[in-house]
């Protein structure tokens, strides 16, 4: 199967690289003519391991969203508050066989873009790999995770996905409860990604800062329990600690992000679930106050706060 990614950054190039080391036909697709001219210089997407000691480099094809080529199987990496339109630019070039993979942190712009497609077949993927680009088209390899897919609407699983899938050896499976793993990467990126931001640090760094970890974990649990969701919080604490250990050396995507001094996903992560805590009467003063803390030093940084 012929596979088209829009959003080529560190997860989406090594998604890609995984794809063309197994052969399977792939397809970038960049946002502008200027990213496109940009890619056309250096013409391999490359994938280095943890230590920067091996690196592989593919040469993939790039096109524009505008492209008439059709799209059959669609992995969209971009950022959370640009999946709307990024669906939406290549809407035309879907139809009801196509197959749309859903890669954003946080909760809420899956729905958005289901919507926006409503014949085609929509399926979220939630993933605790670690990957970073030391520069565009240059991803690193950072840390082994796990990635589940799964509908959005209980459909059941595609065929050939997972196959497909393994054989370009991307670790994923499918489930049944893609609300529960949402949930509970939601309450993950929540323990980690806002202090990586404040301290400047990668995640292994977080060990050292274990109090205030587990009174995050401790709040987040409580708080998916209330949202009805006590399968993704249990054994939350230990899910979280799993993470930082296996994606030690990783720069979290919203630190990343700072660093390229780019909009982060903070509503999407701290934002929603300090608002779904006030929602549901569920107090949560240690996560509250981390929000505040990740907005002011957005702010000094001159990045939006939402």
């Amino acid at each position: 199967m012929l596979w088209h990614i829009q959003g080529p950054g560190s997860l989406g190039c090594l998604w890609a690289a995984r794809f063309a080391a197994a052969q399977q036909p792939v397809r970038l697709i960049v946002r502008n003519p200027d990213a496109l001219a940009r890619y056309q210089q250096v013409g391999v997407v490359r994938l280095s391991d943890a230590n920067l000691q091996q690196t592989q480099s593919y040469p993939i094809n790039a096109q524009l969203p505008a492209h008439s080529e059709p799209i059959s199987h669609l992995l969209l990496t971009c950022k959370a508050y640009d999946a709307t339109a990024a669906i939406a630019q290549v809407a035309h070039r879907l139809n009801q066989d196509s197959l749309v993979v859903l890669l954003q942190n946080g909760l809420g712009s899956q729905q958005a873009v289901q919507a926006l497609v409503p014949d085609t077949c929509c399926i979220v993927a939630s993933s605790t790999e670690g990957a970073y680009l030391t520069e565009p088209f240059h991803s690193v390899f950072a840390g082994q995770g796990e990635i589940g897919l799964g509908s959005l609407d209980s459909k059941p699983e595609p065929e050939g996905l997972i196959n497909n899938c393994h054989s370009a050896q991307i670790p994923c499976a499918w489930t049944t409860a893609i609300d529960t793993t949402l949930w509970r990467k939601l309450a993950i990126n929540c323990a980690i990604n806002p202090l990586t931001v404040i301290l400047d640090c990668n995640n292994g760094a977080l060990i050292a800062h274990a109090n205030l970890i587990n009174t995050l974990c401790a709040e987040l649990q409580s708080l998916l329990k209330a949202a009805q969701h006590p399968a993704a919080a249990q054994d939350l604490q230990q899910h979280v600690w799993q993470v930082i250990e296996k994606t030690a050396a990783n720069s979290s995507s919203m630190r990343q992000d700072v660093h390229n001094k780019r909009r982060t996903e903070i509503s999407y992560m701290t934002g929603f679930a300090c608002a779904q805590s006030i929602a549901l009467e569920c107090p949560t003063p240690a996560l509250h106050a981390l929000h505040a803390q990740l907005q002011a030093a957005l702010s000094m940084r001159g990045l939006p706060i939402s």
